[in-house]
């Protein structure tokens, strides 16, 4: 493989304006418009990347995707005027990526192979990594299962539009995390990203946070509030689990989308804002349509780009690197040194279904950092409701008899009391985090009162408190 020769099939009008660049870059350009005569450059020349139009008279890049196998070079779709359909119909037929127009040096070089002389980089041209977006390493999406590529790929290339997008998937799969990768990946990432959960408010209150109200608009409203469009103004507003708003307020909804401008409640001047809408829900939103349970003409308003987050029992080995980030994650916050993950532990991970999907595979390496102690992590220290656990001593857990996988049903089960095992798990907490209670609770998810609460309870029970 050349690693400083691309391939453009394109017409030459398209590329001729980054051929200067290209030169002065010591990067070598070919140009075809066939495909014949691109596979034959393919052949000759070996070039490290192929950028091509999706077609042109006589040529289909469908075509050039099918001839692509072992040692192939991997393949840009660039196009003036893209759809989210076409995108991930070519990253389906095995694109590396699909990008609008126009194209500059700056993105071509990052897509480009790193020579040795260059410092190492993390880069969207490296797909076989973990995916870390450069924006902001606070919010990082890891895998590198193909469905996982796929959906990265096309928010990569949605990111900077202010196109509304509908994420959907299963509860846990990580639907506001990729809602915070969009918006630290586009034009707004230094403008607020506000989040409201739909379900979570009754449709008054939800209208209210939406958008604001004006004192004495209704029983306790004793100050002008400005709601959450208002307060993204700029930026991105995550409306999470969009299908369970009330029809009502669909409505008001839809209209602020197609006016960009809000009415607060109770009041009399309209407002405008420039807020890029992002919206989640776990449910089948096409089935609650057709039920006559969500808008549909709110529902093709929300769904212009589409994004489906595969389940975490469908991403393969994602596992693997998702558990080593969250045990990594929970080490640092114990003051642990990083615990291997024994090959039991492995398998289990693998053939586990989980129904969680990784928000429960979160909270298992959580558990799990707080019972191995130091290491090596083992089947039983995810501590699943099946499995039996007595306490081995005052620094640990020991289970006993504890299968590596959950029981089937109708197996017999001599199960650890609930307050004993809530008491040992505290007490595993303490002891991990040195006795701080403030991290303690953290670790356990309970507030500091509900744990000083817990301690004076053992404490009257005449155990010795750390």
């Amino acid at each position: 493989m050349s690693e400083r020769t691309i391939l453009f099939i394109a017409e030459p009008q398209a590329v001729s304006s980054v051929f200067p660049t290209l030169k002065e870059a010591g990067v070598q350009a070919g140009l075809a418009d066939t495909l014949a005569g691109a596979l034959n450059f393919i052949k000759k020349t070996g070039p490290a990347l192929v950028f091509s139009r999706p077609a042109l008279q006589g040529y289909s890049a469908q075509d050039l995707l099918a001839e692509a196998g072992d040692g192939f070079p991997p393949v840009i779709i660039f196009t003036k005027n893209g759809s989210a359909e076409e995108a991930q119909r070519f990253l389906d037929l095995g694109a590396r990526d699909y990008w609008l127009e126009p194209l500059v040096w700056d993105k071509i070089r990052l897509a480009l192979p790193r020579q040795a002389s260059e410092p190492a980089a993390e880069t969207e041209a490296e797909p076989q990594r973990p995916v870390r977006p450069a924006a902001s390493s606070r919010f990082q999406v890891i895998g590198k299962h193909p469905a996982v590529l796929r959906v990265l790929a096309l928010a990569r290339q949605v990111a900077r539009s202010k196109a509304t997008v509908l994420i959907s998937g299963e509860s846990g799969t990580g639907k506001e995390m990729f809602a915070r990768f969009l918006h630290h990946n586009s034009d707004r990432a230094d403008k607020p990203f506000v989040a409201i959960n739909c379900a979570a408010l009754p449709e008054h209150l939800l209208e209210s946070e939406l958008f604001g109200h004006e004192k004495g608009a209704f029983t306790g409203a004793i100050n002008r509030k400005p709601g959450r469009f208002e307060l993204a103004d700029g930026g991105t507003l995550l409306l999470d689990e969009i299908s369970e708003m009330d029809m009502g307020l669909q409505a008001k909804l839809l209209r602020v989308l197609q006016e960009g401008e809000i009415d607060r409640v109770g009041g009399v001047e309209t407002v405008k804002v420039d807020v890029r809408v992002l919206a989640t829900t776990n449910r089948d939103i096409e089935e609650f349509v057709r039920e006559k349970k969500f808008r549909q003409d709110l529902f093709y308003r929300l769904n212009v780009i589409p994004i489906k987050l595969p389940r975490l029992a469908d991403r393969g080995e994602d596992v693997f690197l998702l558990a080593e980030f969250f045990r990594d994650k929970y080490c640092a916050a114990c003051g642990l040194p990083r615990l291997a993950l024994s090959e039991e532990a492995r398998q289990w991970l693998l053939v586990y279904p989980w129904p969680g999907n990784v928000r429960e595979l979160q909270n298992l390496m959580e558990r799990a950092v707080l019972l191995a102690g130091s290491g090596p992590i083992q089947p039983r220290h995810f501590l699943m409701d099946s499995e039996t656990w007595v306490p081995e001593d005052e620094s640990g857990l020991t289970p006993e008899a504890a299968p590596a996988r959950p029981a089937s049903p109708g197996e017999a089960l001599s199960v650890m009391p609930l307050h004993e095992m809530e008491k040992a798990l505290i007490f595993k907490s303490l002891d991990a985090t040195s006795g701080n209670r403030t991290q303690a609770a953290e670790l356990l998810g309970i507030s500091v009162r509900t744990l000083r609460n817990k301690l004076n309870e053992y404490k009257q029970q005449g155990l010795d408190i750390p």
